[in-house]
């Protein structure tokens, strides 16, 4: 009994520590929400000069991360929606809706009066409900300088067969977040996680909502057991016996002042109603077998063939007192939940090694290797090891490996049954974090994120595709070179903060130039 009183009371002190923290965050991020809820406005304003839905044939969209890349229930189509953009010196954000076509290969700009406002690391999910609908929670909009955050707490639906919006209000939701995660559940959507970010305070989360789509109301789920740590970024899906997965996720917490410290999650929960009882749910510790992912962030998810999940990229930063290094990824894991099992991704063909991007604060001196986007060296595997020291003192370790056609694989999984399984030295997406995935008629769909070379982050528009029934080798729809991509150096100049406007698209004449000469063109 003394045990599990002191463990109730040490839950409770825990739950109080949050409650403060929550609203000491809100306090210190009221006045900075306030002053971008104005410039918010502003762009809703310009939406609303909308009066009808127009489709119109595009190019493929600019650059982004942290869109939602969905699939239509009943068509052979991928809805993408919202992201954001950085060129260096200003942050650009959407909610421009593209559709693309799988047997046309063609993309086409949806423009609806009222859409949601512009927002990132939202998240999207599609129900067949009324010829399909897709919803949309959350997400952030940030300042022109990337500096300042406003967290949306608001519900969207979209009606795919009308293709109209709606904000669908309802109380008792979730508070203002991103990066948090959301699934269909029979005829409730179930959102977990997510963080909410000011200037100088943050908070995670690992709290539990539902949404229910016939009565249109918000329930908050207490459910028993040891659950995951508050997080963000974590992979979520539906397990075929109807539980719910939690895999990994970031989070981070101030060590002292002014000094925070990352966590990459790697632990697996999993959350199933108790008894088949919908109103009562319980955690359970889960501890998969097979070859599991290294630890990372900012990696990609979407449900595969037999209910299998699928694992996509990511990035893992080394984080010391004294320096930073971190290294992007394009391999692929898959999560079997009736097995418990992990399984490495591997294609057909030859071996090869996996491609790894390394990155700093600062590019390698001259001679260094250019922008690739894509395939392995053709030298034979080199490791390029350099050690840089930045203005501030800070000394920063560059590495990227090159590998070779045919050089030496990762080892094949153990079940021979698993079609993941086998070498490949087939080119395909390059390294990457904050992708976003789909999958459509057994074929996995990758379009954009970024990764980053030294200073410059660079943000991808290419859409790539792989088919999961034979998984032989990546096929590129849209290529795009990372050269190509302006880059504009940081500058004190305070000419920024004065162009708020102008840095998140102003007016629609001033958005379109800017995107223009920055080489992102809607």
């Amino acid at each position: 009994m003394g045990k599990k009183g002191k463990k109730e009371k040490k839950g409770r002190g825990a739950e109080k520590t949050a409650a403060k923290m929550e609203k000491k965050v809100s306090k210190r991020s009221r006045k900075e929400e306030e002053d971008l809820e104005a410039l918010i406005a502003h762009f809703q304003t310009l939406d609303a000069k909308r009066t009808q839905t127009v489709e119109a044939p595009c190019p493929p969209p600019s650059p982004r991360l942290n869109a939602s890349l969905s699939v239509h229930p009943e068509k052979d189509e991928l809805i993408l929606f919202g992201g954001e953009y950085f060129n260096g010196q200003k942050t650009f954000l959407y909610n421009e809706l593209y559709v693309y076509n799988i047997r046309k290969d063609t993309w086409t700009k949806v423009d609806i009066p009222s859409p949601p406002p512009r927002r990132c690391a939202h998240q999207a999910v599609v129900v067949p409900q009324g010829g399909g609908q897709l919803w949309v929670f959350g997400g952030e909009f940030a300042s022109p300088n990337g500096e300042q955050f406003y967290h949306y707490k608001d519900l969207w639906v979209l009606h795919l067969a009308t293709k109209t919006w709606e904000q669908v209000k309802s109380t008792g939701g979730p508070s203002g977040r991103s990066g948090h995660r959301m699934v269909a559940w029979k005829r409730q959507l179930i959102l977990f996680g997510g963080f909410h970010e000011s200037t100088r305070d943050y908070i995670y989360y690992n709290d539990v909502y539902t949404f229910n789509l016939d009565t249109f109301t918000w329930s908050k789920l207490s459910p028993s057991g040891t659950g995951p740590t508050p997080r963000s970024g974590c992979q979520m899906s539906v397990t075929p016996q109807g539980g719910i997965i939690i895999y990994g996720g970031y989070s981070k917490q101030r060590v002292k002042k002014d000094v925070d410290r990352g966590t990459r999650h790697s632990d697996m929960f999993l959350l199933k109603p108790e008894d088949g009882r919908e109103d009562k749910w319980v955690w359970t510790r889960m501890n998969p077998s097979g070859v599991k992912p290294t630890p990372r962030s900012g990696f990609s998810a979407a449900m595969a063939l037999n209910h299998q999940t699928l694992f996509f990229g990511g990035v893992c930063d080394e984080e010391e007192e004294e320096s930073l290094a971190g290294e992007f990824f394009n391999d692929l894991y898959f999560y079997d939940a009736t097995r418990n099992r992990w399984f490495e991704g591997q294609l057909k063909g030859p071996k090869s090694e996996k491609k790894k991007r390394r990155r700093g604060r600062k590019e390698e001196s001259e001679g260094g290797s250019k922008l690739a986007c894509g395939g392995a060296g053709t030298q034979g595997p080199v490791q390029v090891v350099k050690e840089v020291v930045a203005e501030d003192g800070t000394v920063v370790t560059i590495k990227q490996v090159l590998a070779a056609p045919g050089s030496a694989g990762q080892p094949r999984s153990e079940d021979e049954d698993s079609p993941e399984e086998a070498g490949s030295s087939a080119p395909g997406p390059c390294p990457r974090s904050n992708a976003m995935l789909a999958v459509k008629h057994g074929v996995l769909y990758v379009y954009g994120g970024m990764f980053e070379a030294g200073d410059r982050q660079v943000t991808l528009s290419d859409l790539h595709c792989l088919d999961l029934h034979r998984m032989e080798a990546w096929k590129a729809l849209v290529e795009m070179d990372p050269e190509t991509q302006e880059w504009l150096e940081e500058t004190d100049s305070e000419e920024d903060s004065e162009e708020v406007e102008g840095a998140e698209g102003g007016d629609e004449d001033e958005d379109e130039d800017s995107r223009e000469e920055s080489g992102a063109e809607d």
